[in-house]
């Protein structure tokens, strides 16, 4: 799956496209084709976990670019759509016949299904009973996706549709209903189409993942090869192909697990001809400069410069409130701070380093752009993030990004694979732009940013001492543009307001906020109000993703 910026050129579209094409010989392609649900993601993560490789592409691709990545299974996804509206989006015009003449499996789930009824000749109409939430189905037949059921079996699913399908194209029998008597899984396996009315993907449908592994390997014959060594060993040989052998790379490493493994993972694989580096920018948890550089240098080996640039970011950020901005502006700075670092080396080697390695992931990238039927060209963005939507169109440096199709959860794997600390690879996410995107408002306003880092690491601190660290995805401090009255010390206070957010996630796509005993809490709050300067009120953030991101802003 490519998403090009345009300072990229045919030849490294080809790179990457090749890429996909050798991780994917290792094992068998599941394509997902992406109509908006916000379970897509769920999709690829449940396939990856049968290792068995998954790829989630637009579902409006081009014909070529499906068969060019010669899926052995396409699955069509759901989405907030139906098909009735004029604009709703769609697979290629001859994609079914395609799939028919190439003996690929196609599998429909809610608008999925309906768009494949629809596109056959079969009637989809606006559902007398709209069903959302959990629901019940009976088994009505046993021939293929439901092979290991019996007739009469009934589970709980999860349902979320108003439209249904009314008549079924020519060749397909229903095989399963909900407990309302609508149709909740059809199928022709004659042609290899099958279709799911509801969303097999979530924890809602506890026999969902049954279904999904029993359609793969029983229905398709797909077979279990994709593993994170496969990864491993595609990645090196792809970067060893894309870097020539006088070339040099720079990392941006940043302190998170992402950018560290995909620097030693280059580093492996071109060694002492990449040069990372670490920037401070001002926008450091604290005294994360120090910690971070003392990692890299005594447990990881890797050749890292500091630079401070401090107040060029923060100078740059002035003034600036809203979080588009401010990501689009540390985007820049970065790279302006990159290509410096490119000409000062440069001078040094007598060669100018080409390329630049960045820890960018999968949901980075998903959360980047846009989903069809916006109408968009690039945006239903939910955020920009500073790997993807932040960079600069005139960047000079040419981008290797060896974890792009990769989950944190896998990402992680592959770095235990390649040795990389345990504590390391354990570290909370901590977003690009910093602390910038943890003040709401000017980041630069006052002292925001050390009243912050000081509320930051009491916080996390304390979850460490009682051991819930490792039980949480992400956990951070945010700083919000908002003032209290307060008593302390006897005296009227109008001081800062700051909020306490902790999640639990598998892969930071959808997330659970984590529930803390109410002692804790107590103690922390006293912590942050008795010890940081400044704080009155500390408030805890309550909401799941969605509706909210995991971030602020």
């Amino acid at each position: 799956m490519t998403f090009p910026h345009s300072l990229n050129d045919v030849n490294r579209l080809e790179r990457e496209r090749e890429r996909e094409r050798e991780i994917m010989e290792k094992g068998e392609l599941v394509l997902i084709l992406d109509f908006g649900s916000q379970y897509t993601h769920l999709i690829t993560r449940r396939i990856r976990s049968l290792s068995v490789f998954s790829l989630c592409v637009s579902g409006t691709s081009s014909l070529d670019t499906i068969a060019s990545l010669n899926p052995r299974v396409v699955i069509l996804s759901g989405g907030p759509h139906s098909v009735h509206t004029s604009d709703a989006p769609s697979f290629p015009a001859d994609f079914l016949s395609w799939a028919l003449s190439k003996g690929v499996y196609v599998l429909g789930i809610c608008y999925g299904l309906q768009l494949m009824v629809q596109k056959l000749g079969g009637q989809v109409r606006i559902g007398e009973k709209q069903e959302y939430g959990r629901m019940d189905i009976s088994v009505d037949g046993i021939s293929g996706i439901f092979g290991n059921k019996k007739v009469g079996d009934r589970q709980a699913v999860w349902m979320s549709h108003g439209d249904e399908a009314a008549v079924l194209p020519d060749g397909f029998e229903v095989v399963a209903r909900s407990q309302q008597g609508v149709v909740a899984a059809v199928e022709d396996p004659k042609r290899r189409l099958f279709g799911l009315q509801y969303h097999p993907e979530v924890t809602h449908s506890p026999e969902g993942m049954e279904t999904l592994r029993y359609f793969l390997f029983d229905v398709c014959g797909v077979t279990a090869g994709w593993k994170m060594e496969n990864v491993l060993d595609e990645e090196i040989k792809v970067i060893k192909q894309t870097v020539g052998p006088e070339e040099h790379v720079i990392c941006a490493l940043s302190g998170g697990v992402d950018s560290t493994v995909a620097a030693t993972l280059v580093h492996r694989a071109i060694g002492d001809r990449l040069h990372c580096v670490f920037v401070d920018n001002g926008l450091l948890r604290y005294k994360e400069r120090e910690r971070v550089m003392e990692t890299f240098i005594k447990d990881l080996h890797l050749p890292v410069y500091c630079v401070d640039a401090t107040d060029q970011f923060l100078s740059k950020l002035k003034g600036v409130v809203d979080p588009e901005m401010k990501r689009k502006i540390i985007g820049k700075e970065f790279i302006c701070v990159f290509d410096d670092f490119a000409h000062k080396l440069e001078q040094e080697l007598g060669n100018r380093p080409a390329f630049l390695v960045q820890g960018t992931l999968y949901p980075d990238v998903i959360e980047s752009c846009p989903p069809p039927g916006t109408g968009r060209t690039h945006s239903h963005t939910i955020k920009s993030h500073h790997n993807v939507g932040g960079l600069p169109k005139d960047m000079k440096l040419k981008l290797i990004e060896p974890l792009k199709l990769l989950f944190k959860d896998e990402v992680r794997q592959l770095g235990r694979i390649l040795n990389v600390p345990e504590h390391f690879v354990k570290r909370h996410p901590f977003p690009g732009p910093g602390l910038a995107v943890r003040v709401l408002g000017d980041a630069t306003e006052g002292n925001a940013l050390d009243i912050l880092r000081q509320v930051d690491e009491i916080f996390i601190q304390s979850i460490k001492d009682a051991g819930l660290y490792d039980l949480i995805w992400q956990a951070f401090a945010v700083f919000l543009p908002v003032r209290s009255v307060g008593v302390q010390g006897d005296q009227r206070t109008h001081s800062h307001v700051v909020a306490l957010r902790a999640v639990t996630s598998q892969d930071g796509m959808t997330a659970d906020w984590y529930y803390f005993e109410h002692k804790f809490l107590d103690e922390v709050a006293r912590k942050i109000c008795n010890s940081v300067r400044g704080v009155n009120r500390v408030v805890q953030d309550i909401t799941s993703k969605p509706p909210s991101t995991i971030e602020w802003e």
